[in-house]
């Protein structure tokens, strides 16, 4: 191990924190330190470090020549994975990874950076599932933008055995050039700046690399001059001549003024020969020859100065420099017309479209007809590959040469946009929008602008803006309908729904007389979708023709597809079986392709059906999973959507101070992005748990800008009802009440909502059992208890149950009142929803009914009732009796019911009723 890095505890010890903590979970450690301070040397050792722990070391160290070239890191760390590990992949997820390795062309589906993080992901996630996994990476400032987009993106989904070790250059006054690098947990990123050595550990380190000790004034006046910093003293100490005894007239001042006079004297073919190995990705002495139109042997025989003098080594056909400070002077110092004449002559040997764009552009004071046609080729090769980023700067690059044109400032947006940058996207339009000519120009950047707004959740600033460009697009019908649909979906989220219905439908015959299957299919998924929720019928015909053309393309918002459409509308049918495995599979595919936005959208949908299905704990781990995703976005619109699930999930556990905090913050989220439609989930929570608590006033309160608005009746847009009803109907309202129990009860042909007439006729029935019909609420009650077994909501069922046990016991049936109680009772704390398991406890002991005896037990439940009396498991029970422990349940639930008891404990006190075995 060098001495430099011997000296060096504290760092040694950090990269060792860094491997240990990988136990749990993954871990990250940045080395920052200026120039020649040592972070090199500290990131080899950590990667020998890691192998002799057992760790696979995936690594790539980033060059300044190639931070314009889209992928070229990732293509670093991908480069050794087996070709199983590949083909295992997602499809588009391999089609990204082929296309980042150039082992295949722009042929076949669309991909971005986030499908490429999510392939990285599973890569990683495969790998660190046989051994802990090593992502190194030195000179991180040099990362191109590709590279540094997908490695942000794929760190803060890594979980198992993952260790992440990075350098990056700063000096001392700098920040850190790292701040992307993120994990799960915050707190695992470990951030350490190189310092430099001490006068002694400089001494070891001059006596070891060239085997003589220096005099000490010599030591002490390098250790001056270099500030500590491990290559300027060894190349200070290599510059000073035996016989000095000080040194001082040998020793250059600055750093700079060092590596001049290290590398300054080559000139000529040699001087050539090296300028073109610093300013390119991969120098190898075939391509030095073909620039500099020597020999191959020729250029070797040139090279072995500078080989001997240590400025580079020839490694097979690789040249490699002993130190990028070195590369660096000898660029530096080439002056600007020499580094533009020898850029010119890289272009014309140069293969790769970017890398040939690159040079071209470098050798140009200004750019020319060849050099901007070369920059947009170039563009379109990184658009093909997925690399939007590459692409965006690809133009501005052209247009910082001159080129400024709105075609590439639009073209320069929308990868801005792709690529998840919405402030350069703006940046690229704003200034210039008032100079884009009227019609599809204009248009086109209003609704890049629009985009942006809604990709950053504003969606009231976004309406203008997309108003505005579906007003210019004329004929320009691929533009409008891609306007029309991003209107119709902002005024949506900003409660004008007359509107929006009436933009998708406009959009649909656009789209048909387009004939765009892609744009046809987005389309009708929306009409559909937004009729739906409005209590329309769903149009089967329409969302057949859309889930036919429905496209895989990874840029097509959830809102738009017609799979997740048809999922979440089977969904507010009462289909929950059936739209879960949509959702689920909608949400997987979203997580496969990196879309955090359309997974937020789905997961939404998802939570609630298992809110509906009684399922709490499943959606509030879903909502935490949104809220996490939300946070790391910054917040905005995907927490709010996060809160309001996991509110809505929390009143149903009686989680009263959690549901309250979360109702807030969601109605104060939505309300800062302009969601005014998400703010109705918020306040049916709080009617809901004010309901739920008896505080009817306050529901009443919580809900009251909701019942100003026309409701269908249908589940999604009259969830508060049953809590708005009962709450009127508690305080004597019942006036008010009547239109909302009207609103359920009305009929829509061809329309099926088992929930409409399973709420609907409980509404019914308290109404009527508040104007004292009780024979009448009872049918209607009686009749609600049948409608709910089409509809997999127990929990609404049970709810129907309480009541009707209320009415029971009214017209002094006790025994059929507390049998009826018990059941809810049953279901409520299966459930584990407590609040309403104790109104049914209190409504029980109302009933004053007497307690049930062992005679109504069948003998199947009393043997069972015994056993379990007895202290017997369900799996003694059910190896006794020879029947499954399914079985054993059911039985006991029936016995719990029957007996009025709700534990074990319970059973066991009732053991003298029971009788002998």
């Amino acid at each position: 191990m060098p001495v430099a890095t011997v000296s060096r505890a504290r760092e040694r010890q950090a990269v060792d924190d860094l491997l240990d903590a990988t136990e749990t979970e993954p871990a990250g450690l940045v080395i920052v330190g200026e120039p020649g301070i040592g972070k090199t040397t500290l990131w080899l050792a950590g990667l020998a470090r890691a192998q002799e722990r057992g760790f696979r070391v995936l690594s790539t160290r980033a060059d300044e020549a190639e931070s314009v070239l889209g992928y070229a890191a990732v293509a670093d760390l991908l480069e050794d994975v087996e070709a199983e590990v590949l083909d295992g992949l997602h499809e588009l997820q391999r089609v990204a990874t082929d296309r980042v390795l150039l082992r295949t062309g722009t042929d076949g589906p669309p991909t971005d950076q986030r499908v490429t993080g999510s392939a990285v992901v599973a890569v990683v996630t495969a790998l660190a599932a046989q051994q802990p996994i090593l992502l190194a990476i030195d000179d991180a400032q040099w990362l191109d933008v590709s590279s540094r987009a997908v490695l942000a993106f794929a760190a803060r989904r890594l979980t198992g055995r993952v260790a992440i070790l990075l350098t990056a250059r700063a000096h001392s006054a700098e920040a850190e050039p790292v701040e992307w690098l993120q994990l799960r947990n915050t707190g695992a990123v470990s951030r350490l700046r190189v310092g430099p050595l001490s006068l002694g550990a400089l001494h070891t380190m001059i006596l070891e690399r060239f085997g003589t000790a220096l005099p000490r004034p010599t030591m002490v006046r390098i250790a001056e001059i270099s500030g500590g910093n491990p290559f300027y003293a060894l190349e200070l100490a290599r510059g000073v001549g035996s016989g000095s005894a000080t040194g001082d007239s040998v020793l250059p001042s600055t750093l700079t003024e060092l590596v001049r006079l290290r590398t300054g004297h080559f000139d000529g073919t040699v001087g050539d020969l090296l300028l073109a190995a610093c300013s390119v990705t991969e120098a190898t002495v075939g391509l030095l020859a073909a620039v500099t139109g020597e020999s191959v042997e020729r250029v070797v025989e040139l090279l072995e100065r500078p080989e001997r003098e240590e400025i580079l080594r020839i490694d097979g056909s690789g040249v490699h420099f002993a130190h990028p400070l070195l590369a660096r002077g000898i660029y530096t110092g080439a002056g600007p017309a020499r580094r533009r004449r020898m850029h010119r002559a890289l272009a014309a040997v140069e293969a790769h479209p970017e890398l040939k764009a690159r040079h071209m552009a470098l050798g140009a004071a200004s750019a020319g007809p060849e050099t901007l046609h070369t920059l947009d080729a170039a563009a379109a090769a990184a658009v093909g590959r997925g690399a939007a980023a590459a692409a965006a700067d690809l133009c501005e690059l052209a247009i910082g040469l001159g080129g400024d044109t709105s075609a590439r400032r639009l073209n320069a947006a929308e990868q801005h946009l792709r690529a998840g940058d919405n402030v350069r996207a703006r940046r690229m339009l704003e200034p210039v929008i008032d100079g884009f000519e009227p019609g599809s120009p204009r248009a086109a950047a209003l609704y890049l602008l629009g985009a942006a707004s809604i990709a950053d959740h504003d969606y009231s600033g976004a309406l203008p803006l997309l108003g505005e460009a579906v007003e210019y697009a004329g004929e320009d019908r691929l533009l409008l309908v891609k306007a029309q649909l991003s209107l119709s979906r902002a005024e949506s989220m900003t409660g004008d729904h007359g509107a929006a219905r009436q933009q998708a439908k406009e959009a649909v015959a656009h789209a048909e007389r387009l004939g765009d299957p892609k744009l046809i299919s987005q389309a009708a998924a929306l009409d559909v979708l937004l009729d739906c929720a409005h209590g329309m019928p769903r149009d089967e015909v329409a969302l057949a023709r859309a889930l036919e053309f429905e496209s895989p393309d990874p840029d097509v918002a959830a809102c738009f597809r017609a799979s997740v459409t048809d999922a979440v509308t089977t969904a507010w049918a009462g289909r929950f079986d059936e739209a879960l495995a949509g959702l689920t599979a909608a949400r997987r595919r979203c997580v496969e392709v990196g879309a955090d936005a359309d997974v937020v959208y789905v997961s939404g949908h998802l939570a609630m059906v298992y809110t509906w299905l009684g399922r709490y704990s499943v959606a509030v781990d879903v909502a935490q999973d949104i809220l996490r995703r939300g946070e790391n976005a910054g917040g905005g619109y995907p927490a709010a959507i996060g809160r309001t699930q996991r509110g809505l999930a929390s009143a149903y556990l009686g989680r009263e101070r959690v549901a309250r905090d979360d109702a807030h913050d969601a109605l104060a989220g939505a309300r800062q992005c302009g969601a005014t439609s998400l703010t109705m989930w918020s306040r049916v929570t709080l009617g809901f748990l004010e309901t739920s608590l008896g505080n009817y006033a306050e529901a009443l309160n919580a809900l009251q800008p909701l019942l100003s608005h026309q409701t269908s009746g249908d589940i999604l847009l009259a969830s508060y009802l049953p809590d708005a009803i009962e709450a009127m109907v508690a305080l004597g309202r019942i006036d008010e009440a009547v239109p909302l129990v009207e609103a359920l009860d009305g009929q829509v042909v061809g329309c099926d909502r088992p929930w409409r007439s399973a709420i609907g006729g409980r509404c019914r029935g308290m109404l009527q059992a508040a104007t004292g019909e009780l024979a009448e609420a009872e049918e209607s009650l009686q009749q609600a208890v049948i409608d709910h077994q089409c509809l997999p909501m127990p929990f609404e069922r049970a709810r129907t149950q309480l009541f009707l046990g209320q009415v029971l016991r009214r017209q002094r049936r006790k025994n059929l009142a507390a049998a009826t109680l018990r059941e809810a009772l049953v279901t409520f704390e299966e459930l584990k929803t407590p609040i309403w398991a104790n109104r049914v406890v209190a409504e029980l002991e109302r009933t004053d009914a007497p307690r049930t005896n062992a005679s109504h037990l069948t003998p199947s439940e009393l043997r069972v009732a015994r056993l379990a009396a007895a202290g017997m498991t369900n799996k003694d029970i059910a190896s006794a009796m020879f029947i499954s422990p399914k079985t054993v349940e059911h039985n006991l639930s029936s016995v719990y019911r029957k007996l009025a008891v709700r534990t074990r404990a319970e059973l066991a006190g009732r053991r003298a009723d029971l009788g002998a075995d």
